[in-house]
């Protein structure tokens, strides 16, 4: 597997993918701002957000049981998966005893997470994305990019030329020309499907009920066309009741995409009743651990299954906003892919060096609506990773001799001596350019200051005495004595404006003879 850095320089040479990404991040992410402030109060309402979601992790064993009976009670089939090869063959199962050829499906990370498309298409069963974003890059054979926006990456002409080959004909990169295509195409492929598959954006414990945000309405086909339906659940989703989802409907849309209101919420509880007019006759929630429960007590890492899927991490990541989401090699991209990715595979061999990939700005936990530090999370890891022996070895060299050098006063002074007089073959004009050692990397697209000469500490002294010269000479020199008896003189004239004389020892009296009392900086006439 290639690095994060490899990746990404393949990323940085790919002009379409970067105008792409850069171009609609930061609409999003102004779209997220606009609508956070025309709400008015939006702190309190992460303040909340936060408080429901850590609520609710806090005690998701009591809510997660409380679900699984009220969804089982209004007749769904709720199935545990304690990993990833679980729920695939639980969905697998359902697909064989259904003897299923076709199944539509509307956007869901998890099932990505799981790489079920894959897995249903070596049974035989054609799977087939009704997202617009994910049936793009399902024809180009590539995973999502963003958590929201899944072919972010792309601009309409590559769009045009993928649906030109599904089409055998040209169609003109035009959006109109390009959502009627797909509308038709998938449109078959909803009445002929056995199965409908769908995620989850939250589950309500009270009722048993899932709901799904959504703004193409694909999702509400794939739940209700279909007779059997599948739906994809990661344990940490599930929030307390309805009123909750007041909140989480609030937040959700404005981080994602800056709308006040996703187009389509559907809350989804039970199959088909003999009264509906739509719906499936069968009912399946998979509900997949898959590494979350491991963050359950952690204390640095329990925040994590906060996360409410917005995106709005990504939109305001410097890093991702660069290299969009491929670079970082997994399923879930930006800040919150960078931490949990490492955690849901408790593999840090493989992915060591994903942590690195952030400026550790904060800019995601400020755009967070449940005000999740990620960026502390990256630190952790980060500390984590050389704890368990995968940390680079000149990197981990390096750090013990700037320790050593620094804790010392004489030895530090020493080195900064030696750096000073080291550094004169490489210094041009006051910097550093050459590309060698721990300053490659960094020279790739700036360059290094060169070390002081002489140093700070070396000039404090004398401008310290230089300084003290000055300040002596502003209090006690000629000037100041002038300035002096100039503001006695202003402050001896009384409210009438007589005139005063002012001795040179600093007192005043008036020319009748009268005295002048001053009492706590103030001037009375006796």
């Amino acid at each position: 597997m290639s690095s994060v850095k490899e990746r990404a320089d393949l990323a940085l040479n790919n002009d379409f993918l970067r105008k792409a990404v850069r171009f609609t991040t930061e609409r999003l992410r102004d779209g997220k701002r606009k609508a956070a402030d025309d709400h008015g109060n939006w702190e309190e309402w992460r303040e909340r957000g936060r408080q429901i979601r850590l609520h609710t992790i806090a005690h998701l064993d009591y809510y997660l049981n409380r679900f699984a009976e009220q969804a089982r009670a209004n007749g769904a089939h709720v199935h545990f998966a304690a990993t990833g090869e679980e729920a695939v063959r639980i969905a697998l199962e359902i697909a064989d005893r259904k003897q299923a050829r076709s199944v539509v499906k509307s956007k869901s990370m998890v099932s990505e997470e799981l790489h079920i498309n894959r897995a249903l298409e070596e049974a035989g069963v054609e799977a087939v994305e009704t997202d617009l974003g994910e049936y793009i890059i399902q024809l180009a054979g590539e995973a999502p990019s963003h958590i929201i926006i899944p072919a972010i990456h792309k601009n309409r002409y590559q769009i045009a030329e993928l649906l030109s080959r599904e089409a055998g004909e040209e169609l003109q990169p035009e959006t109109s020309v390009l959502a009627g295509f797909v509308r038709r195409k998938l449109r078959a492929k909803f009445l002929a499907a056995d199965i409908g598959m769908t995620g989850c954006n939250f589950a309500i414990a009270e009722t048993g009920s899932i709901v799904l945000f959504e703004n193409e309405g694909n999702a509400r086909m794939v739940s209700t066309v279909p007779k059997t339906q599948i739906t994809f659940m990661g344990m940490e989703r599930i929030i307390p009741s309805w009123s909750d989802l007041e909140v989480m409907a609030t937040l959700l849309p404005r981080s994602a995409t800056g709308q006040k209101l996703t187009v389509y919420m559907s809350g989804i509880t039970g199959p088909r009743r003999t009264a509906d007019g739509d719906g499936p006759e069968e009912m399946h929630i998979i509900i997949l651990d898959n590494g979350r429960s491991e963050q359950l007590g952690d204390p640095e890492f329990q925040e994590l299954l906060n996360c409410i899927r917005c995106g709005a991490c990504l939109n305001a990541c410097p890093v991702y906003r660069h290299i969009g989401g491929h670079a970082y090699g997994g399923t879930y991209s930006g800040p919150i892919g960078a931490v949990l990715t490492p955690a849901l595979n408790k593999n840090v061999a493989e992915w060591d060096d994903i942590a690195s990939a952030s400026s550790l700005c904060g800019a995601c936990y400020e755009a967070c609506p449940v005000k999740i530090p990620l960026h502390d999370m990256l630190v952790y890891l980060r500390r984590r990773k050389v704890e368990q022996g995968y940390g680079n070895k000149l990197e981990t060299a390096g750090m013990k001799g700037f320790a050593a050098v620094t804790a010392n006063s004489k030895r530090y002074h020493r080195a900064l001596k030696a750096g000073r007089f080291a550094q004169r073959i490489v210094v041009r004009g006051g910097e550093i350019p050459a590309r060698i050692g721990p300053l490659k990397g960094w020279n790739r697209y700036r360059v290094a200051p060169s070390l002081a000469d002489p140093p700070f500490r070396e000039r404090w002294g004398p401008l310290q005495h230089e300084l003290r010269a000055t300040v002596a000479e502003t209090v006690t020199g000629a000037a100041a004595q002038e300035r002096m008896k100039a503001a006695l003189r202003k402050r001896a004239a009384g409210p009438q404006g007589r005139e005063e004389t002012v001795r040179t020892d600093g007192s005043a009296g008036d020319r009748d003879g009268a005295a002048t009392v001053r009492k706590e900086g103030q001037t009375y006439d006796g």
